[in-house]
This record gives C-alpha cells, structure tokens and sequence, in this order.
C-alpha cells in the first residue's frame, strides 16, 4: 500500500491556496487580453491588473506604484540586486551581503563580480544570526552600493536582525535589499529596507509570480534590456491570471498569519525537541527562539542526505535537503558551511495552512527507524 502524501516542503512551495485557485479560475475569462491595449477586453485586463497591485501593495504596506509583479522570486531577487547596484553605480561597486543569502541572490552576486564589481561577504554566528559588528564594519567601508540581507533564511529559518543592519545601512547612505520571500504572509516583514522581493508560491500562491519592491527615491536602474511593461522594472508581458491568484492569496495568507504561526510554531518546537530526543547522533540546527514559525532542520550523522530524502518518500513525506536551490549539485549547502554545523543527512521541514498535527505524528513516528534502517545498510549499527 502506497502511503498517504505528506508535503512538508512548503519553504520551497506551498500547496496552492484555495483563494489562489478560485482567484485563478475566475481570471482565465477576464485575464487573457494585454493589458497595455485600448480596446474593451483590454481595459478589463487593467481593471484586473491594476486591482491586484493594490491588493498587494496594501497587503505590504507599499504604494502601488513601487510595487512590480516579476516572472518569479529569482527574477525578483536578480533584478533588485542587479537594479540596485546599476542605479548607485556613481557610489561605487561593492555589494555588501550575508553568508546565508539565497543561491539567486548569490548568482546575481557572481555576475556582478565576474563584470568588474567586487562583493563583501558578511559572516554568521553558529545559529544562523548575522554579525551585525561585522556588517556595520563592511557597509561603512568606501564604495559600497548596495546592502543585501536576507531577512529569514530559507533553510534555517533564523530570523535576521533586518531592522538594526538597515540602521547601520542608513547611517551612512547605502540602501538596503531584502529578500522578504520566507517571511511574507508569514510574519511582520521588518522596516528600514530600500528595496524589496519575495515569491508568490511560498505562501500558496500560483509559481511563476514574484515581487518587485522599490521604495520612492531609491536608485534603481533596470539591468534588463529596455521595455515599458511593469514601469520598465520587469520585461514582458505579466501572466494576469496568476498574477490575480498571487495577490488574492496574499492578502488570505497574510490575513491568517498570526494565527498560522500560533498553530504552527508548537508543531515546529515538537520536531524540534522529538528529533533531538529519539535519533541518536543528530544535530538541530538555527535558533531555538529568533526563527520562523513554520520550519525546522536537522542534519543527521552517518547518513546520506539524499538517500535519506528519497527513503522519506517513499513513506509519503516530501521535505527538502541541504540548500533546495543547490541540492542538485550534491554540493553541501552554503549557509550549513557559513554556520558551521552538521551538513551531512540534511533535512528541512517546512510546515504550511493543510499540514495537521497528525501529519507531524505521524512523520516523527517513521523518522528514526528510517535514519536507523540507512544507518544500518551503511554499516553503521550501535548508535
């Protein structure tokens, strides 16, 4: 018998919302046409448009106008990094960032370095917590454009002190990105940033959709070869349809966020404890107290992180291992390094608004005997 699935991966995706899905169905008859054009079913796709940019830019507490709906989180992240350093290019060329940032933050850093810029990397302590010492240090030093800072990591779910490391960047003129996409709909986005992204699956929302955020008076610059749609922020045509799912399910999620985390957050300190309790030789790793309410990682001694995501599977458990957006390369995940933790035998697990609490009961029930059983074929017995 093929067990029942259990989607405990939602820092990556979330099920889709059911507002998302109502919100999705209902635009397909309205949402087809270009919003760009006079003719009628076209001013009804800008009523469309126009509508969910409000709704989300209320949801954030932004103006309309400084918000953008992009092709997904990654094109967000890259063009608030990209855009960002573009628009304070007379400042200088260094892009001051944390250790733990998301791979498309860092790909965006990369390609920054590797056209002449230079980026200074800020370290982290053995929780996940930036050095804000350190990061007062980098942005005070000459020729920085740009501060990046994460403001929840994704695979550790360590909150960062966003609004102190936006004081430190505002003492002396550097604007701040925040890659917002694990808190969003979440928790409290933190204040004091310039520039703004975050991802419409994390919260249920349909894939394919991010957001753009850039405050007024910001430099900002597109890197992207001229075109006038989403105010010259974003290229192409927008997906109306999931864009209008993305931003009626924001403002659901966000309307249920506190209480989300007030159900979640016990299911989270439950793992927490059970795991450190009853698998030998495992490490829990981020902070106990200044973290996400809905995700938790472990990592486990003398066992393979992918056999053991593909073990869980087969139980019916989805989880993620290591950096998501790196596992492929079978490479250990940068922000385990940065922190200087147990890497090997990774686990993520991120809770959403359809995980029970039997769903937890039930995975804590299996975990030991399948770390146990891998143990076991690696030739490591006795723990």
């Amino acid at each position: 018998m093929i067990p029942s699935p259990v989607h405990l991966d939602a820092a990556t995706a979330a099920p889709l919302h059911p507002v998302a899905r109502q919100a999705l169905l209902a635009a397909l008859d309205d949402g087809w046409a270009d919003p760009d054009r006079l003719y009628a079913s076209a001013r009804r796709a800008r009523q469309l448009l126009d509508a969910a940019r409000g709704a989300a830019a209320e949801t954030l507490g932004v103006r309309p106008d400084e918000l953008s709906f992009t092709a997904s989180g990654t094109t967000a992240a890259h063009s608030a990094v990209l855009g960002g350093l573009a628009g304070r290019r007379r400042a200088g060329a260094v892009l001051v960032h944390s250790a733990i940032e998301h791979s498309a933050v860092l790909h965006a850093t990369q390609r920054h370095v590797s056209g002449g810029g230079a980026a200074s990397e800020v370290p982290v302590d053995r929780l996940g917590r930036l050095d804000l010492d350190a990061w007062s240090r980098a942005v005070t030093e000459p020729g920085v454009a740009l501060a990046a800072l994460i403001a929840a990591s994704h695979e550790v779910g360590t909150v960062q002190p966003v609004e102190a490391a936006a004081a430190a960047c505002a003492a002396v003129g550097v604007p701040l990105y925040v890659d917002a996409a694990q808190v969003v709909a979440r928790t409290p986005v933190p204040a004091g940033w310039s520039v703004l992204s975050a991802s419409a699956r994390k919260w249920g929302g349909p894939p394919g959709v991010g957001l753009l955020v850039v405050r007024k008076g910001t430099r900002w610059e597109s890197p992207w070869p001229a075109d006038e749609h989403e105010s010259g922020r974003a290229p192409g045509t927008v997906n109306l349809p999931a864009v209008v799912a993305a931003a009626a399910s924001l403002r659901a999620a966000a309307a249920d966020a506190a209480a989300e985390a007030t159900r979640l957050a016990p299911l989270v300190d439950r793992i927490r404890a059970r795991v450190a309790a009853e698998v030998p030789d495992v490490e829990v790793v981020g902070d106990p107290e200044r973290r996400l309410p809905h995700l938790v990682t472990f990592s486990c001694l003398y066992v393979d992180g992918e056999a053991l995501l593909h073990a869980l599977d087969r139980r019916g458990f989805a989880v993620s291992s290591g950096s998501s957006c790196t596992s492929s390369t079978l490479r250990p995940s940068h922000v385990l390094e940065a922190m200087g933790v147990l890497s090997h035998g990774n686990v993520r697990v991120s809770l959403h608004r359809d995980t029970t609490e039997a769903d937890v009961e039930r995975f804590l029930a299996e975990l030991p005997g399948i770390v146990a059983d891998l143990r076991a074929q690696a030739g490591v017995v006795g723990l």
